[in-house]
């Protein structure tokens, strides 16, 4: 175990509540009497107290688990293929971004559907596939996907999609809302099943006997016949806000970093995805995305290859470090500090979003490089001169 990881789980034991004799000597010192200090205007000096604060843990929460594996869930499976999905409910940190895997069989649909409670961000992993969505105004568009392409559908917005070509195709799905569930979606067949076939028979003017042959049920993901990839013509809309964005192939997606290479869309890039941004970052072998914090947004993972290791940070004196590999999730709530690091011999693949459209961050060495040195020489206290030259210095 290296120095720096040591003292990070050091101190998050402290934080837990594992006391050394330094944190129980200062326990005694760290608080004063009821009223020292003095009163507004009339406020004094107090003799000095511990050099460091002592962080009671009634005071914070526990330091929650931040890791779950997607794909170790349990899948809904239908005709057509299957999905698994981490929500609040199985992974109670992921409060504000919920996540599914959906894997659909050549020729299969995701049938018409829309959520009530959250945008769609998608991530084609392989193969590919067609999206038709419809928008309040009963414009539709109709786009083709392959590996890399991403889509987006606001809140409330009608949906589907379809596999083309003779191979499967898989996505990863985040939602801007971390109670969305995948499994109770608004579909098409599920609401026909469940409406008097009078008012069926009204509204599409029909007999009701035409409803008899519909499916008893929500079909979900639906087998069907190949859709070779020449007959699935697609029909974008000519609007800047189109649903589809080619990450790995636009230049605006390009962001490079020491250590690795990020492929990231945001609002600027694709005015369409008011409410979420994301993308993709690789980390090559040793290498790690420094240590930073969001301001405005929460941040979810899924890891596509190699393994990771993530350092969290949650502040009153709380910290945890979780490895991931592929198939699993991390959930970083906004405002606390974390690292991700490449532990493996090969690349380290991230899919990541985050539950604003123009996401902000700051990098810590960034703030203490424009730190003076008196103040950093002031919080470092002990610290040697050269080592926070070299701090300032990167």
């Amino acid at each position: 175990m290296d120095q720096s990881r040591r003292l990070f789980l050091g101190t998050a034991a402290l934080g837990a509540g594992t006391l050394m004799a330094t944190g129980a000597q200062a326990l005694e010192h760290d608080h004063g009497n009821p009223g020292d200090g003095g009163f507004g205007r009339q406020s004094v000096s107090l003799p000095p107290g511990a050099k460091v604060a002592y962080h009671d843990p009634q005071d914070v929460g526990a330091m929650p688990d931040f890791r779950f594996s997607l794909d170790g869930n349990r899948p809904k499976v239908t005709s057509g293929g299957w999905a698994k999905e981490a929500t609040v409910h199985q992974f109670p940190i992921s409060k504000g971004i919920a996540g599914v895997h959906m894997f659909l069989e050549p020729g299969a649909s995701r049938e018409l559907h829309w959520h009530a409670i959250a945008a769609e961000w998608a991530y084609v992993i392989d193969g590919r596939c067609q999206t038709v969505v419809l928008d309040p105004s009963g414009a539709s568009e109709i786009n083709n996907y392959e590996p890399g392409d991403l889509w987006y559908f606001p809140k409330g917005h009608g949906h589907s999609i379809q596999t083309i070509g003779d191979k499967p195709c898989h996505f990863i799905l985040s939602f801007d809302n971390g109670a969305f569930s995948e499994h109770g979606t608004f579909s098409i067949t599920d609401w026909i099943d469940v409406t008097p076939k009078d008012m069926l028979a009204l509204d599409f003017g029909l007999p009701k006997e035409a409803f008899d042959a519909f499916p008893k049920g929500e079909a979900y993901i639906q087998a069907g016949p190949v859709v070779p990839i020449s007959d699935a013509l697609d029909a974008p809309w000519p609007k800047e806000s189109t649903h589809k964005f080619r990450l790995l192939k636009d230049p605006r997606a390009v962001r490079e970093f020491d250590g690795g290479t990020f492929r990231l869309a945001t609002v600027d890039e694709w005015p369409i995805q008011k409410t979420m941004s994301g993308g993709v970052m690789t980390i090559r072998p040793g290498q790690m995305r420094k240590l930073h914090w969001n301001v405005n947004a929460n941040e979810w993972h899924y890891y596509l290859k190699g393994r990771g290791q993530v350092a969290l940070f949650g502040s009153g004196g709380r910290g945890k470090v979780a490895e991931f590999k592929p198939g699993d999730v991390a959930y970083v709530p906004m405002g606390f500090g974390h690292a991700i690091k490449n532990i493996g011999d090969e690349d380290l693949e991230i899919v990541q979003t985050w539950d604003n459209g123009k996401f902000e961050e700051i990098d810590l060495d960034t703030w203490i490089k424009s730190s003076p040195r008196y103040l950093l020489s002031n919080n470092f206290s002990g610290v040697p001169g050269e080592t926070v030259t070299k701090l300032k210095q990167g």
